[in-house]
């Protein structure tokens, strides 16, 4: 273990550092660097609009056009993670990272134009564009690693997919500050960043090899397979990956790659859906999206400083990218299943006193900073719990033929989160307000103890060896009852 451990440096940390440039480190990126230049933006399209029909817009009308354009990212996320069992098993994994940059140049010349030419469609579309080679680059991103990683250091080389979206974000919150480019005249230049990522990535990527997995499993180069993990690992002869990897392509016996609909439709794999989709959406619900949005007023009542408060906001990005190192350091000794239950758990405990201190505020000087305490342990603990481990399980709970289409279903579970999300919660707020913590601490709860009686553990197996695990759980009555029994088989 020590020595596999060893081996993450060199050209292994380097394919890890670029393949996340055209990943989640883009995402990340480009979620948070949108926040600071929105009131530039708001204005852009009031003077836009003005200039081209000659009379200012009214306010529902500003609001529509900047929240077709704040949306057309996740549309655009959505439509590249459905494609993505199709591009990689049409380009494999290395070309589909490789061609997918090839749109990000697309969008950056929409946005830098825009600008220029007066025109807030531009923006929507380019925010379409880039939501598109996230969305397809953040899916090729975790099955590109995942295929590419020795077993026993899958959970750590997996973590760093979303090590790096936090990375991405915390990168996004300072170049948006107004010292950096957080300023009117930059906005185009701000949001085209991500683009330039793409071109390291374009530049850079076609040195590394093809996943090994892939080569494998899908190509049947044996030889391909063992030079790939060679070049990244190190030397060696690899001999129990290389068999475990004919064991699960004789198990295949030649069957092609799953369809979303032939997946969903399995029988085989319902309980490996039914967990990515209860873990997902717990993760979407948890309510890491309105502490986010909510931290400012958080901090402000706290009494810190408004022009101190976007440095505090930094400080928790770089907690939470910090506890994923250390998250890195554990989910190969303590397992994925513990890190996810124990961490949903206390997320729960947290919203729970979270919604006491927002309702007590007034009483008591302290209160609202135990409140902030409370934002940094909870970012803390979804880092290094739930965020951190959630990578690695959705490339270990699908043999190979399942899997491109696991990544499409999952991709969809992400980007149509956030679809919903944008669309009920202001609702929510409105209807529940500090008490919504009562919800998100209900969800963390529900999904804590679903994966404490349900989920198995996955770490040191291979999929096979997980996909029995799957195979065995059962609830309500045996094997025999075949109505009543949730059961999967192989």
């Amino acid at each position: 273990m020590s020595r596999l451990l060893f081996q993450v440096r060199g050209k292994a940390l380097l394919f890890i550092i670029v393949l996340s440039l055209g990943g989640s480190f883009q995402m990340g990126s480009n979620i948070a660097l949108f926040s600071s230049p929105s009131p530039f933006i708001k204005s852009f399209i009031n003077s836009s609009w003005t200039e081209r029909y000659g009379e200012a817009p009214g306010e529902n009308t500003v609001t529509l056009i900047w929240s077709t354009i704040a949306s057309s990212y996740a549309f655009g996320g959505l439509f590249g993670s459905i494609i993505v069992r199709w591009i990689t098993n049409h380009l494999g994994r290395k070309r589909a990272m490789i061609w997918n940059n090839a749109i990000s140049f697309v969008a950056l010349g929409t946005m830098i134009a825009s600008r220029f030419v007066n025109s807030f469609e531009m923006i929507m579309l380019s925010r379409f564009l880039f939501g598109f080679t996230t969305g397809l680059g953040s899916s090729i991103h975790g099955l590109y690693l995942g295929d590419s990683s020795p077993k026993k250091i899958r959970g750590i080389v997996s973590l760093s997919v979303a090590l790096f979206l936090s990375s991405g974000k915390l990168f996004g919150q300072f170049m948006g500050l107004s010292e950096i480019l957080g300023q009117e005249d930059w906005w185009n230049i701000l949001l085209s960043i991500p683009a330039f990522f793409s071109i390291i990535q374009m530049v850079t990527l076609p040195f590394f090899p093809e996943a090994p997995r892939y080569l494998l499993i899908e190509k049947g180069n044996t030889e391909q397979c063992k030079k790939a993990l060679q070049f990244l690992w190190g030397p060696g002869d690899y001999k129990l990956e290389i068999e475990e990897m004919l064991l699960e392509q004789a198990a295949l016996r030649g069957e092609r790659s799953k369809t979303l609909l032939e997946l969903l439709r399995d029988r085989n794999v319902r309980w490996q859906l039914l967990s990515l989709l209860i873990i997902q959406e717990a993760i979407e619900f948890c309510g890491i999206s309105v502490l986010s949005l909510h931290s400012f007023s958080i901090f402000q009542e706290a009494g810190i400083p408004v022009d101190k408060i976007r440095y505090v906001t930094m400080g928790v990005g770089l907690s939470e990218v910090l506890i994923k190192i250390t998250c890195g350091l554990l989910i190969d000794r303590v397992g994925r299943r513990v890190l996810l239950w124990v961490g949903f758990a206390i997320m729960a405990v947290i919203m729970a006193l979270m919604t006491l201190t927002l309702e007590l505020k007034d009483y008591s000087f302290w209160i609202p900073y135990s409140t902030v305490a409370l934002v940094f342990l909870f970012f803390i603990v979804y880092g290094g719990g739930p965020a951190g481990v959630m990578p690695s399980l959705t490339h270990e709970i699908f043999i190979q033929s399942y899997r491109s289409a696991a990544f499409v279903f999952m991709g969809i579970l992400i980007w149509g989160g956030f679809a919903v999300l944008g669309f009920i919660f202001p609702f929510l707020l409105v209807t529940l307000k500090s008490f919504i913590f009562v919800f998100f601490s209900c969800v963390c709860l529900a999904a804590s103890l679903y994966i404490f009686f349900i989920l198995p553990e996955t770490k040191g197996k291979t999929p096979l060896e997980i996909s029995e695990e799957f195979r065995n759980i059962r609830v309500f009555g045996s094997s025999t009852d075949m109505d009543l029994c949730l059961e999967t088989k192989l």
